[in-house]
This record gives structure tokens, C-alpha cells and sequence, in this order.
């Protein structure tokens, strides 16, 4: 596919703090209107999460600026094809495993639609490099290494892990990647062998809703957010939590999300005593999220991979530190020892949330560096960075 003609000039003039509009109305005189995203799930998916909330922030941003943007994705079930929301178009067809070849297949056939392109490389990719030579840029928030064996049967977890960190990297290492963090980035680099000039960070933003609010809980409150699968490793956090309360008989705790291992947890919960005050509520609305957010004394995550870890720099927002483990993308979310503690292992976990719930002075202090911290990412900001890494793709290309 033949990319459209670009005028080099505009793009480093427009300052480091263009606005998405500004820089919309930049993309658009270069020939740059019509932008296709491709992503394995839609925003409407019940299994949506950190990444389908990412994109929509910076599409949604996009269309109101002035961009032409669509999104191709696996079904959701029980929804309609098509959807219009806030300013761009999704279609949804196909299942979870034949979207990818059928999306690559209608790249090739499509020569000519779309005057960019913006994959989600979440797990398995697209191979846009095959099939689309205009600009793009590839979000990929981190590598999943240890995760394919967590959630495939082992045959398709071998698939996976090669696909990733063999056959991947040698089509994406001349694509502009932008992840999250730095670790992640660093990760990226050291473990695909992508080159590190070719890796953009781009944070992403915090909602302006997330504030603090109201009055803490008078119990020691923890609260951990996220879909209930195997990398987020509740169970650590469950076990963790079970020890934390030796030190602690009034402790409570709040599980918000919902996933396949729902059952598992809750026979852990069981089997370490904790029914009554382990609470897993299900996926809950924004604000009901955002008012547990402000009871909480501590936000905890205990995820073994992550490229950022979204619901940190939310709960800090509302003016609440963190505990959570000592990963690439928590590195970043969370300013060790500043903003909240990262620990490795339920010991030290269980060690972290006893030092944080045991000392007023020391809570208080990482919750006002954590709301300070959490009010240097806005969306705004994401959707900008991200655009003008895709203009700068092009006027490369040109």
C-alpha cells in the first residue's frame, strides 16, 4: 500500500506542547485523516481492561480533534457489529483467534483506506509491517513472557512465546513501539531486541474525576482492582493480606472486577479464613470504583506483569498510596518509598502493607506524593504524545 504524499515542514515547529487539535490539524495537511486501529478486544468486551481503555482515551481524543478513526476487533458477544462511540466507529466480527488473520487479510485487500494505522499488539500481533506501508505505530504496553503459559494450554503457549520473542521482533524492528514506562521499554529492548531508538514511552493519563473525597475508612481498608485472571496473581495478594491481619483483626479488603478465575479465588478466601472480610463486589461503575478509591488507606497490586498499572496512578489521584510488586510498569507508576511501596513475595508484601496501615505519618505523606505524582498525566497529554509519534513516522517515511 502506497502512503500519501507528506510536507516535511510543520512538525517540529509546532512545539513540544502542541495541542491534539493543533497537531489533528498538522496530521490532516500531511495527508494523514483516516486512522485504522486494530486491537484483539473491543471497549464493550466483558473481559476489557487496562489496554481497550487505553486506546479508547486516545481515539475518542482523536475524532474530537478532527481524525478520522476506526477500530477493527474480535466480536463481542451478544452486541452489534458495528458501534458509533464518543466521535469514532468500531466493527467487531470474527472470534478471538481467526480476528487476526482476517483483519491481516482485509489489510491487504484494503490498499488505500486508511492513511495510518495503529495496532494493539497485545499478546498476539497483527503483523501490521506485512500488510500496511504507511505510517504507524504499535502500542505494545509489555512483554508477556511468563503469561502465555498462564493463560494457553501448553501447546499454544510455546506458539505464543515464540511468536513474541522470535518471529516478532524481526518484522516490528523498524516500527515506531510506544509502551507505557520505562521499564517497560527497557524490557522491550533487552528481551525483543527492538531497537531502543525505535521505542517511544508514552504514560498514560489519569481521568480529572479522580480526586480526593469524602472520609477515609475508620478500619484499615485495602483495595486492589482488576480483572480476575492469572497475572494479576490475587492470591498473593489474598495471602498476603491473611497475614497482614495477624497484625491487624480489623482489617478489610475490596477485590473489584470480574474474570474466569472467580472460583479459585474464592476457595483460597475460604480456605484462608477470610470470607467476611475479603470482599469481591464484581466490576463495579467509575464511581463506585472512585469512592473506594478515597476509603482506602492502601491501593494494592500484586500483577506479575504490567505496562503501567492504571488503577495506581488512579487510587493516587484520590490522594491513596500503594503497595504493589516490584515489576517493569510498577517502577513507574509507583515512586518507591515516595508515592507507595514496591516488595517482592507475600512476606514482604504482607511487610509492606503492615509498615503503611501501622503508621499514620508515613500513610499520609506517601498519599500527598502520590496525588501530586498522579497530576502530571492527563489524557490529553497521552493523545498528543501518541499522535506526534505517528507524525513522526511520517515525515520519516517521507
Amino acid at each position: 500500500m502506497s502512503g500519501p504524499r507528506f510536507d516535511l515542514g510543520g512538525i517540529d515547529d509546532s512545539g513540544p506542547n502542541a495541542t491534539c487539535e493543533e497537531l489533528a490539524s498538522l496530521a490532516i495537511g500531511m495527508g494523514l485523516r483516516r486512522i485504522q486501529m486494530v486491537a484483539w478486544r473491543d471497549l464493550d468486551d466483558p473481559e476489557a481492561g487496562g489496554s481497550e481503555l487505553h486506546s479508547h482515551k486516545i481515539a475518542s481524543r482523536w475524532a474530537a480533534a478532527g481524525l478520522d478513526v476506526s477500530f477493527r476487533t474480535s466480536a463481542v458477544p451478544a452486541q452489534p457489529i458495528a458501534v458509533e462511540r464518543s466521535g469514532y466507529r468500531s466493527v467487531r466480527r470474527n472470534g478471538r483467534y481467526s480476528v487476526f488473520p482476517v483483519v491481516a487479510w482485509e489489510g491487504i485487500h484494503a490498499a488505500g483506506k486508511a492513511d495510518a494505522v495503529v495496532e494493539i499488539w497485545n499478546g498476539m500481533p497483527f503483523f501490521s509491517p506485512l500488510w500496511f506501508h504507511g505510517p504507524s505505530v504499535v502500542f505494545l504496553h509489555h512483554v508477556h513472557a511468563e503469561m502465555w503459559g498462564m493463560a494457553l494450554p501448553p501447546s499454544l503457549a510455546v506458539l505464543g512465546r515464540r511468536t513474541e520473542s522470535t518471529i516478532a521482533p524481526l518484522l516490528y524492528r523498524r516500527s515506531r513501539i510506544v509502551t507505557l514506562s520505562h521499564s517497560s521499554r527497557d524490557e522491550i529492548v533487552s528481551m525483543l531486541r527492538i531497537p531502543e531508538h525505535r521505542v517511544t514511552v508514552v504514560p498514560p493519563g489519569v481521568d480529572p474525576r479522580f480526586t480526593p473525597g469524602g472520609e477515609r475508612s475508620e478500619a484499615p481498608l485495602v483495595v486492589a482492582v482488576g480483572r480476575l485472571v492469572p497475572v494479576k496473581r490475587f492470591e498473593v495478594l489474598i495471602e498476603s493480606l491473611a497475614r497482614t491481619r495477624e497484625m491487624f483483626p480489623d482489617l478489610e479488603a475490596v477485590i473489584i472486577g470480574e474474570g474466569y478465575e472467580r472460583d479459585r479465588l474464592e476457595a483460597l478466601r475460604h480456605q484462608v479464613g477470610a470470607d467476611r472480610w475479603i470482599h469481591m463486589p464484581g466490576r463495579l461503575s467509575d464511581d463506585e470504583v472512585k469512592a473506594w478509591y478515597r476509603r482506602a488507606w492502601v491501593v494494592a497490586a500484586t500483577s506479575l506483569r504490567e505496562g503501567w498499572g492504571m488503577t495506581l496512578t488512579e487510587a493516587a489521584a484520590c490522594g491513596t498510596p500503594a503497595v504493589a510488586t516490584r515489576i517493569a510498569g510498577h517502577l513507574d507508576a509507583v515512586m518507591d518509598e515516595t508515592t507507595g511501596i514496591l516488595a517482592d513475595g507475600v512476606e514482604n508484601l504482607a511487610d509492606a502493607f503492615k509498615r503503611v496501615l501501622g503508621d499514620d505519618s508515613l500513610r499520609q505523606r506517601l498519599g500527598r506524593s502520590a496525588e501530586k505524582y498522579a497530576r502530571s498525566f492527563t489524557w490529553d497529554g497521552t493523545a498528543s504524545s501518541t499522535l506526534r509519534a505517528l507524525l513522526g513516522e511520517a515525515t520519516g517515511r517521507a
